[in-house]
């Protein structure tokens, strides 16, 4: 196990687990805690012996966005605060979305709290997310701020809600509680508070088992869906097909259904 002071990682199993983790606040993603979770998502990238990765919180909170009291001390050191946000973004913020998109292992975002602000983008970047029951996603940018949602909202939620559930959590500014997002199909499931962190291990523990590169191929296949007709979407997946069939987990699968047992897909190189 290694730490640091906002984002700690444990790996065991072939399951690492990155919990945000602020000692005195409701994990504000501050500059010092996206440096810290860059990095260790760079890590975990390379690292050949994970096979899924949980993310979750520490605390009452999952993640509550941005920290303005960060903000207002930045404001009184540069001329421009939305300069200064702009670079910080283009350094961090969308580089942590990237990065959890281009892991090549599933991604488990167990929500402990409330998710708001940019913790709800940061949430809804993860291939499966999880939330306790207490916890909600909240948009506060609009109605409360006056600026457009951020660390990939924009791009994940109208796909999993539509752009009329998406404008109206938007410009209403409504908390989306963990049942709903659930019924809304933001979220694969609702589970107890107590309940989470276990849950969420028994979801990693069945995506380490999938073929290497799997998590990725399903997202590329579903977010190419969304700029193709039939006709190309047909064409791409006989494409991935073509690539797919010829590699050892498509053999492992077809000898341990010949064989009537689970597959035992070989490890990432």
């Amino acid at each position: 196990m290694t730490e640091t002071p906002l984002v700690r990682c444990a790996i065991a199993d072939g399951i690492a687990t990155v919990t945000l983790q602020h000692p005195d606040k409701p994990n504000p993603i501050t500059m010092p805690l996206q440096r810290e979770l860059l990095d260790t998502l760079r890590r975990l990238h390379g690292d050949t012996s994970v096979r899924a990765l949980v993310l979750t919180a520490a605390g009452r909170a999952f993640c509550v966005g941005a920290d303005l009291e960060e903000m207002q001390q930045a404001a009184a050191a540069n001329p421009s605060l939305g300069a200064w946000t702009a670079d910080f973004m283009a350094e961090l913020t969308n580089p942590i979305v990237l990065a959890l998109r281009a892991l090549p292992v599933p991604v488990v975002c167990a929500v402990n709290g409330p998710a708001a602000g940019a913790g709800a983008g940061l949430a809804l970047a993860a291939d499966v997310l999880l939330m306790a029951q207490s916890s909600y996603l909240y948009l506060p940018f609009i109605p409360r701020l006056g600026i457009v949602p951020d660390m990939g909202s924009t791009w994940f939620l109208p796909r999993r809600l539509g752009r009329q559930r998406a404008m109206g959590l938007t410009l209403l500014g409504d908390r989306l509680p963990a049942q709903q997002a659930v019924d809304w199909g933001v979220a694969w499931a609702c589970v107890a508070d107590a309940s989470l962190a276990d849950e969420a291990l028994g979801l990693a523990r069945r995506l380490a088992k999938l073929p290497a590169g799997a998590a990725l191929e399903a997202r590329a296949a579903y977010e190419a869906a969304e700029g193709n007709d039939l006709a190309q979407q047909l064409d791409y997946e006989r494409s991935r097909q073509r690539e797919l069939i010829d590699r050892p987990a498509f053999r492992e699968g077809v000898q341990a259904f010949l064989q009537k047992r689970d597959p035992v897909f070989p490890p990432r190189d």
